[in-house]
């Protein structure tokens, strides 16, 4: 657009100066001319010439004038442009009007979306109940499997003990046969075939053997202490692997008490089983395994309580942990059994109320969960985790220990079965 402007201001001095392309006017235009009449002469009579004749345009004209059309094509361009512009933002503002204006429209297209919400929640609340039925078959599958391998269990006992019974007979047998060396010689037919069927007998007992083993070992791997339903599995060691635990009330407890299953697969130099850590505090509070020992820290690792040689790697195990600020007593119990009692342990503390519970791992000091350590991650099975936020009795603690039905019993700060408890990576939730 610049460029028509900055020839023409080059090129007008040469045209004002009378010289173009360099080329230079000599004719003389200084005469000076006489319009006198003089009386008597006639005028000539001849072809009238034009004063200003009609010159052809040089090639800078012809550029100059097309430089100003396309500069006016340009313009009336824009101009159109712009009006088109403004009559479709004046139709739009119509129709949006129009639309403001038609209630009806407006109603039918609440309808519409109020009839598709209703849609979607009879579909999701199918998809809930049928996922409720399936649930609720598999568990009598389940139910069924156990009662078939219980009754298996009750038929195996009851051969053996008839094969026992048989085998305690053939040996009197041989016995009585021994003392009467006449008689056996006279009934050798007979003694063959007390020692075929006690042979057969053998077999019989050692085949129930085997099968008893191996349906110990399914009902070991199946097994859930207390009466628990469900438990939470930890397949491997690893940062990703942990459970986060919603509380039903605040963390901010002057006393507490935790208790909880743990079936460990492996226990290491520090092993977290219960973790409860703050920005400022990450280890705000622990219940760990060292190898065959359990440790509580309350206020940081300097806090800490310890039982020696108290766990047993691939068994279940009752743990429980119990502080009061009043006098800072922390005492620990493995199945029902108080294995530790520590005054002075951070007396007059308080926990803060703004941190974050885990299982199976501890809260890292940046708070993010990518910087989680695997070495100190659970691998194993944990079941029925309550916490209160007092101290229960020595009682209460060894009744929750009991292998049958105490997994009914609820912590009011975390109750196994009512608190929310997500797992996240590999763990998950088994019966």
């Amino acid at each position: 657009m610049y460029a028509p402007g900055a020839v023409l201001a080059l090129c007008l001095p040469c045209f004002l100066s009378g010289n173009v392309f360099g080329y230079e006017y000599g004719e003389d235009y200084s005469d000076s001319y006489y319009n006198e009449i003089s009386n008597g002469d006639r005028l000539k009579t001849g072809a009238t010439q034009i004063p200003c004749p009609p010159q052809d345009f040089s090639r800078w004209d012809k550029l100059f004038i097309m430089l100003e059309d396309s500069q006016m094509k340009q313009n009336m361009l824009v101009q159109q442009c712009e009006d088109m512009v403004k009559a479709e933002m004046d139709t739009m503002r119509k129709e949006l009007h129009k639309l403001n204006n038609n209630k009806a429209c407006v109603q039918a297209s609440e309808n519409t979306c109020r009839c598709v919400s209703e849609q979607m929640n009879h579909n999701l609340n199918q998809a809930m109940e049928q996922l409720r039925e399936a649930a609720d078959m598999y568990q009598a599958q389940n139910n069924e499997t156990l009662q078939q391998l219980v009754q298996f269990s009750r038929n195996q006992a009851s051969r053996l003990t008839k094969l026992e019974s048989n085998s305690l007979l053939g040996q009197v047998a041989m016995k009585s046969f021994s003392a009467y060396p006449k008689e056996q010689e006279a009934s050798t037919t007979d003694g063959g075939k007390l020692e075929r069927a006690l042979m057969a007998t053998a077999a019989d007992l050692q085949r129930v053997h085997v099968q008893l083993a191996l349906f110990q070992r399914a009902t070991a791997h199946r097994y859930l202490p207390s009466g628990c339903e469900m438990a939470l599995l930890f397949p491997m060691r690893s940062k990703h692997i942990f459970a986060e635990v919603s509380p039903s009330m605040s963390m901010s407890l002057q006393s507490f008490t935790i208790c909880l299953w743990a079936k460990v697969t492996q226990s290491l130099n520090k092993t977290v089983l219960f973790s409860y850590g703050t920005k400022k505090k990450p280890q705000e509070l622990q219940l760990l395994l060292a190898r065959r020992s359990v440790l509580l820290t309350v206020g940081g690792e300097t806090h800490l309580v310890e039982a020696h040689s108290v766990v047993t790697d691939g068994q279940w195990g009752h743990f429980c942990a119990a502080w009061s600020s009043e006098q800072g007593l922390a005492t620990l119990w493995v199945n029902g059994e108080n294995v530790a009692r520590v005054p002075g342990v951070a007396e007059g503390h308080v926990l803060s109320g703004d941190g974050f519970i885990l299982l199976g791992q501890e809260r890292s000091r940046s708070g993010v969960y990518r910087d989680l350590d695997s070495s100190v991650a659970f691998t194993g099975k944990m079941t029925g985790v309550n916490m209160w936020d007092h101290v229960l009795e020595a009682e209460r603690i060894k009744e929750y220990a009991n292998h049958d039905g105490s997994c009914d019993c609820r912590g009011n700060v975390i109750g196994w079965g009512v608190s929310e408890i997500i797992p996240h990576g590999g763990a998950q939730y088994i019966n």
